[in-house]
């Protein structure tokens, strides 16, 4: 199989769509899995940010006809390469989303895995993304509105024929209902990520706390997930994560 791109979506901004984006990337690389983000929330990019990198040229360069791809390639100290985005309402206003496509393809002709970082909410910078996938990766918090939320977007998705693999539940604990969720929400779970979520410092938590019961439960999806990446299996054939919080 060729490169596998995976968007990261949901329907709310701040429930965790880019770490969770830089985690998946931090275990498929150490995996051997060579790893690139794409940071395609155009107005409030922060990947760069939060893996404490500085760059050049970005994605934002490239969408306004500005710059080659090749040029906003950055090496992170966690292993993955990503294209970052500017965090300037003029690179926003000159970016054309319709470009991403170009990158998505290019860089799928050299990565193992290619993961978009989305922005949140339903407009084109958030729909281009999702036709691009060949998997979409819903991120979504346990509480009712950004459930509802996140099951507009996963519609969205569908609705441009991308398959959904399914929707990650952030900040959960092990009270957290996952498998009851997983019963009345729309799209299938993919399991739950505990509440101790975020990590300081510019290495994903997997690295930097690979002990915690998040690292733990992002090693577990990726352990779900490779076989949909790599092997052809269905998305929904993934099983719940981590299984020790799910009710049997």
């Amino acid at each position: 199989m060729g490169s596998y791109v995976c968007t990261i979506a949901g329907g709310n901004g701040g429930v965790g769509k880019t770490t969770t984006t830089v985690n998946l990337a931090a275990v498929l690389e150490s995996r051997g899995y060579d790893t690139a983000i794409i940071d395609a929330d155009l107005a409030m990019p922060n990947v760069a940010e939060l893996l404490g990198v500085e760059y050049d040229d970005c994605l934002h360069d490239v969408l306004a006809g500005n710059a080659t791809i090749s040029r906003t390639l950055t090496d992170t100290p966690a292993g993955m390469t990503i294209i970052p985005g500017e965090p300037s309402l003029d690179a926003y206003a000159e970016a054309d989303p319709e470009k991403l496509k170009k990158v998505a393809e290019t860089l799928g002709k050299t990565y193992d895995v290619v993961l978009i970082d989305t922005a949140a909410g339903l407009s084109k910078e958030t729909t281009v993304p999702l036709e691009l996938a060949d998997g979409v990766v819903l991120v979504t918090t346990p509480d009712h509105v950004s459930l509802t939320d996140t099951g507009k977007t996963g519609t969205i998705a569908e609705l441009v024929d991308s398959e959904i693999l399914g929707a990650l539940l952030v900040r959960a604990t092990e009270e957290t209902p996952i498998a009851k969720i997983d019963e009345e929400f729309e799209f299938p779970i993919l399991g739950g990520i505990p509440s101790d979520f975020d990590a300081a410092g510019d290495e994903p938590l997997v690295n930097t706390s690979p002990e915690s019961a998040p690292a733990a439960a992002f090693q577990e999806l990726v352990d779900e997930l490779e076989p949909v990446f790599f092997e052809g299996k269905s998305g929904a054939e993934v099983e719940l994560v981590p299984k020790e919080w799910i009710d049997s």
